[in-house]
Order: C-alpha cells, then sequence, then structure tokens
C-alpha cells in the first residue's frame, strides 16, 4: 500500500451505504483556489428531515417540516461560522465552540479540548472538525476528531491533523467506517483525496457519489486566494 496515494472522491464514496457526515478540505490542481464541502447524510426520519440554510457567510440546517422534528440537540447547528481570514467546519454545535475561542484569542485545539463526541450511544458518533487559515495568496488547514475511546462512550480520544496546503490534494473526513449496528467509528488519518478543478466538479462528483437512499445535504466552497472570490453550491434532497 502506497501511504502517499491520492484517491479520487468517486473511489472514497461509491458503493459505501453511510459514512455519515464529512469534512473534505483541500486546494484546486492549479494552485488559485481553496476548496472545501460538508455535507450530511441520514438514516432516521430524524436525521433526514433537514435542509441547509446560508445566512451570510455562515451555513446552518434547519428542520425541512418542523412538525416532524423529534430531537433538536443533535441535528440543528452551525455547520460554517466565517470569521474573515478563518473559516470553521464541523459536524456539530463546537462550530460556535471553536468561534467564540478564535474570537477571543485561543486557539482550534483548545476550544475542542472543551468537547466531547455525541452523546448518542451504542454509536458515539464522533465530532469531526476544520479549520482553515487563509494567508497572502495561499492557506493551510486542520482538522480534528473527537471520538469514544471504547465501546462504553468511557473517555474522550482527540486526535488534530494539521496540513500545508497542495495543490490538487485534499483530505476527507468522516463520521463513520460505513453502515452496521451499532456505526463503525471512522478510524486512522483523514483520507488523501483529488480535488477537482472546479466547484461545480467537486459538488458533482460528491453528490452523485453519495448513497442516493441516505444523502440529504451537500455544501461546497472555492475561494479565490488572490481575489478572494467565493463561488460555492448547495444541494438539499428535500427542498
Amino acid at each position: 500500500m502506497n501511504i502517499y496515494s491520492v484517491s479520487p472522491i468517486r473511489d472514497v464514496l461509491n458503493g459505501n451505504p453511510y459514512v455519515g457526515r464529512g469534512i473534505m478540505i483541500g486546494m484546486t490542481p492549479d494552485a488559485k483556489k481553496a476548496a472545501f464541502a460538508y455535507f450530511i447524510m441520514g438514516r432516521s426520519e430524524n436525521s433526514r428531515n433537514r435542509v441547509f440554510i446560508p445566512e451570510g457567510r455562515d451555513l446552518r440546517t434547519a428542520p425541512f417540516d418542523a412538525s416532524k422534528v423529534k430531537d433538536p440537540s443533535l441535528i440543528i447547528y452551525y455547520p460554517i461560522r466565517d470569521l474573515g481570514k478563518i473559516v470553521v467546519v464541523t459536524n456539530g454545535d463546537q462550530t460556535d465552540t471553536v468561534r467564540d475561542y478564535i474570537l477571543n484569542g485561543s486557539t482550534f485545539e483548545n476550544a475542542l479540548d472543551t468537547r466531547c463526541f455525541e452523546p448518542d450511544g451504542p454509536n458515539w458518533t464522533p465530532r469531526i472538525s476544520g479549520i482553515l487559515y487563509y494567508g497572502e495568496g495561499t492557506f493551510r488547514y486542520k482538522m480534528s476528531i473527537l471520538k469514544s475511546l471504547d465501546a462504553e462512550g468511557s473517555d474522550c480520544v482527540r486526535e488534530t491533523f494539521s496540513y500545508p496546503a497542495k495543490a490538487g490534494l485534499g483530505h476527507f473526513l468522516h463520521t463513520y467506517v460505513t453502515d452496521g449496528s451499532p456505526i463503525p467509528t471512522f478510524q486512522g488519518e483523514p483520507e488523501r483525496i483529488e480535488i477537482p478543478a472546479c466547484v461545480n466538479c467537486l459538488t458533482n462528483e460528491i453528490w452523485d457519489n453519495l448513497d442516493p437512499d441516505n444523502r440529504i445535504s451537500l455544501y461546497v466552497r472555492t475561494t479565490d486566494l488572490e481575489t478572494g472570490e467565493i463561488a460555492e453550491r448547495l444541494i438539499n434532497k428535500y427542498e
């Protein structure tokens, strides 16, 4: 196995019924744009009853049908908070924890030291997070996973990965390996993926290869590293 190999997104998604929620971050092949994506999947009626709604440069989840909401605590949150030169993307309300720590002069890691995996045993869904730091014509990023130490949910393992941006290279972190009961937690380092050349290419490659029954919503953004111009795409299955 070549640990430096890079896989097309379709190869890591296609045929896998349930990777849960996922974050992808990387740089386009021409080295001109930062790219990131966040998607959600769902198996239960409560999980599937969601849409993404933009609020300026932030993004929030909302119920598609408010009358069907059973427990909003783990499904309604801001996946994206845009602070200008820093963008936070996560799969839960830790987005706001990270934002608050950054605004108070602290760090991504310090913020996540205060959080843990989700209290939804026996799955103990990991909290996955990413952060992009924009500089002069380039950027860097970090990814984090907070997951259970054991099947009992007795304690939390915290792993953080820090990356310089490289043309055409991205990393993909998701909550689950695949479907199961309980659902197996993601293991190892974020997967190395190829970042396509444009926002539409990235959007299509993700959405077209997510399981059609379980995919719910997808948000994709590219940012021109010289001009700051943003291109974004959003797909809601139930809208």
